[in-house]
């Protein structure tokens, strides 16, 4: 790279003439000898003669360019596809930084969020008492042959995983207990505490932790892409209850197969809980059944039978709501549907807490 000065007449511009290919290893020149002429006013930068200009070379130029104090004369064409290039980006804006987030608008968001996710539950429950009312005295509007797909779908379909998981958790239970039991001699208390624990506890709330994030998420997709499709409005326009419609089939059924998937969940993990106690205590199946029969009482099985209705209620009443409130196209669906879970889970725990503080209040 060669550089030229021309000096003008006092007062003018001072002019610098590049000549040849200017490369990376010219850049600090390059600066230098534009600073340096920079120091006494304005710079008028000649690239006629320039071969080749690299994009160092433009980043150089480009923001001297823009503040006005360079400015270029007799650019060639392939000079000017880079330097417009760089001058393009010199002219974007710097982008400010966003505000830290102030807490009292957010609380007031958060609260008004919450409101409204409040009145709306309590508009879904008077229409859902509503609907169930006139479908006690009116049969005949409920649609029937739907509760008949929707138990196999939440039912029979779900069987497997809910058994599985009831065996795996009888399984843990009953090799944590023998572990510790072992130590002070009282091996024989194991089908007692797996028993108890999975009839009163365990059973019915990993049965409803599944069944909400299996039937749950799918009756609120379900219901959500009916809201988002206007499928609800339509049915509003023919004179038809979309709670009716839609949400009782799904409760009647979800209610219905809840106590059962309970039920064998239960079992299956009863037997994994005889399982461990016969290989790893030496108990036989005998001896463990006869020892379940004596810890369990017809109020433990009552209780894991009530909590498991009251769970598929639950589940099947926020996985509708949120399905019915749905706004927002796809994103809006998958935002309900997660909400649903998410609700439905923390809904669950908290109603567990509950019954374990009445029913020790009951002495059951």
């Amino acid at each position: 790279m060669e550089i030229k000065t021309v000096e003008g007449a006092p007062g003018t511009a001072r002019r610098l003439v590049l000549g040849g290919s200017v490369g990376l290893e010219s850049l600090s020149d390059l600066r230098e000898r534009l600073d340096e002429a920079s120091a006494y006013g304005a710079v008028e930068l000649d690239l006629a003669g320039v071969g080749g200009f690299v994009g160092g070379a433009a980043a150089v130029v480009a923001p001297r360019v823009k503040s006005g104090a360079v400015r270029v004369l007799n650019v060639p064409e392939a000079v000017s596809s880079v330097l417009d290039l760089y001058l393009a980006r010199a002219a974007e804006p710097e982008r400010q930084a966003e505000p830290p987030m102030d807490l009292i608008p957010w609380l007031g968001e958060a609260a008004n969020e919450y409101r409204e996710r409040s009145m709306g539950m309590l508009a879904f429950l008077g229409e859902l008492g509503r609907s169930t009312v006139q479908a006690i005295r009116r049969p005949s509007t409920v649609r029937w042959q739907d509760v008949s797909s929707l138990l196999a779908r939440h039912g029979s379909d779900g069987l497997p995983i809910n058994a599985l998981i009831g065996f795996l958790m009888g399984l843990i239970t009953a090799f944590q207990a023998a572990v510790q039991l072992r130590k002070f001699g009282a091996d024989v208390f194991v089908a007692d505490l797996v028993g108890l624990s999975l009839t009163r506890e365990l059973g019915p709330l990993m049965m409803a932790i599944v069944l909400a994030g299996r039937s749950g998420a799918a009756i609120s997709a379900e219901l959500g892409t009916m809201k988002v499709g206007e499928e609800v409005d339509a049915l509003r326009v023919m004179g038809l209850d979309p709670v009716r419609f839609l949400v009782l089939p799904r409760m009647i059924a979800v209610t219905f197969v809840a106590p059962i998937l309970s039920i064998m969940s239960t079992l299956a993990g009863i037997f994994g809980g005889m399982l461990i106690a016969d290989g790893l205590l030496g108990i036989p199946f005998s001896a463990f059944i006869n020892s379940l029969e004596e810890a369990l009482g017809f109020a433990d099985v009552f209780t894991g039978i009530g909590k498991s209705l009251v769970f598929g209620i639950i589940v099947a009443m926020i996985a509708s709501q949120r399905g019915l409130a749905t706004r927002g196209g796809a994103e809006g669906v998958g935002r309900s549907t997660t909400a649903a879970v998410v609700t439905t889970l923390f809904v669950l725990i908290v109603a567990d807490a509950l019954f374990a503080i009445l029913f020790n209040m009951w002495g059951i």
